[in-house]
């Protein structure tokens, strides 16, 4: 084995970047990896073996019939938030409001449910009626609310960024208006009244587990969402505004419009989360009611790819971690909090594998395994004379010969 030699590189940049979605399964398996083995060492400070806490998290969360029923539930809005990160962002409109999306939607649905209620307006309509008014309440709120956001960076080169993380903090402020006065029930407690059952959301498996109607909602979305790419040319003008704007534009595609298309849409499936947590299992609208799903669902997506399948996959993923740690915290004592850490872990590993895309070590390099250069070669076999050091001569040719010789 040959010394390295120097002016060999150990990272080299790859002649055809990676990509394809086998690669990206590879990333978010490899991320999901990292995170795990990373974060049981935080285990250890608790006195808890990590292999002891993760069976605990992972049995609860996948490995019991009412543990998969929870799970889904806790996966269906993180669900609806990464669609709507993959519309916004595969668009090129980096849209980080998705948490103000979940607020606004989960008041506009909680608004016309309760409508339902006694001597109100709606007091008649039956569940068949309310869950269609109800949905079309909270996609129609959050998209509006997500269009002004998408309308100032169209029209006016707004900071989408900026814009859209400033609007969480007024959507939340907004819902504590609303449950601490005009729609307040009586009490303490800065909430609205319990909703009438009618505008509940039905429970596929009865009482005996949480799994609701929203999850079916989630998966039809995710069906739609990944035939909306693939098979439209709204799907296909957002997925080349996205790469390049100005070859869209070229193109005859109206980047404006379909900016302004894209934040409507993913603001409205946003809202579906909040309609899905207040209709789903709180059954009322109350102060705090959600402070980290809005984000965690963009989570979801980026492990997901920002392909709607894969992003179903990482929500019900996310989903279990969450509901296990729960448990995990009452009989081990580990916070439930490590299951955010974890997630937080993950992201990591996936932004840091970025560049492997378009990147590769050299493993020849790094292991000093490298064509023989210079002085360190070896020399010649025996008895076979060495190349002359200077440069070769041409061997002269006979003028004759070059005469008599028609390709000359």
């Amino acid at each position: 084995m040959s010394r390295r030699n120097p002016a060999v590189p150990l990272i080299e940049r790859r002649r055809t970047p990676i990509g394809g979605p086998w690669f990206g399964i590879a990333i978010a398996l490899a991320a999901v990896a990292t995170g795990l083995l990373l974060g049981g060492l935080l285990f250890i400070p608790f006195d808890s073996a990590p292999v002891d806490g993760y069976s605990t998290l992972f049995r609860e969360g996948f490995g019991t019939r009412r543990g998969l029923g929870d799970t889904l539930v806790k996966a269906a809005p993180l669900i609806f938030i990464g669609l709507g990160t993959i519309v916004t962002w595969r668009a090129g409109f980096f849209f980080l409001g998705f948490q103000g999306c979940l607020l606004i939607g989960a008041t506009g649905s909680a608004v016309v449910a309760l409508a339902a209620s006694d001597g109100r307006p709606l007091d008649w309509a039956p569940t068949a009626v309310m869950i269609p008014l109800t949905l079309a309440a909270a996609a129609i709120a959050a998209g509006i609310w997500s269009g002004i956001v998408g309308y100032l960076k169209a029209r006016h080169d707004g900071n989408e960024v900026l814009l859209s993380l400033m609007m969480n903090f007024v959507a939340a402020f907004l819902l504590n208006y609303l449950v601490s006065g005009p729609i307040r029930a009586e009490g303490a407690l800065p909430q609205t009244e319990r909703f009438d059952e009618s505008a509940h959301l039905p429970l596929l498996l009865g009482s005996s587990n949480n799994l609701h109607f929203g999850v079916v909602v989630a998966a039809v979305l995710v069906v739609a969402i990944a035939g909306v790419f693939r098979l439209t040319a709204f799907g296909y003008d957002l997925i080349a505004t996205g790469h390049s704007a100005r070859a869209a534009r070229y193109g005859g595609i109206g980047i404006a419009a379909r900016t302004i298309q894209a934040s409507v849409l993913g603001g409205a499936l946003a809202g579906l989360a909040g309609w899905s947590q207040v209709l789903g299992v709180q059954y009322r609208l109350l102060d705090g009611l959600d402070t980290t799903t809005g984000f965690e669902g963009i989570v979801a997506a980026l492990l997901g790819g920002l392909r709607p399948i894969g992003t179903a996959v990482s929500s019900f993923l996310l989903g279990g971690l969450s509901i296990g740690a729960q448990v995990m915290q009452r009989r081990t004592g580990i916070p439930a909090s490590m299951a955010q850490v974890i997630q937080g872990l993950i992201v990591l590993a996936i932004l840091a594998s970025g560049p492997l895309r378009y990147y590769k070590v050299n493993l020849r390099a790094v292991l000093g395994i490298t064509a023989p250069t210079g002085d360190d070669g070896p020399g010649p076999p025996p008895g076979v004379p060495s190349p002359p050091a200077g440069p070769v001569a041409e061997p002269e040719r006979d003028p004759g010969a070059q005469a008599a010789d028609p390709a000359a």
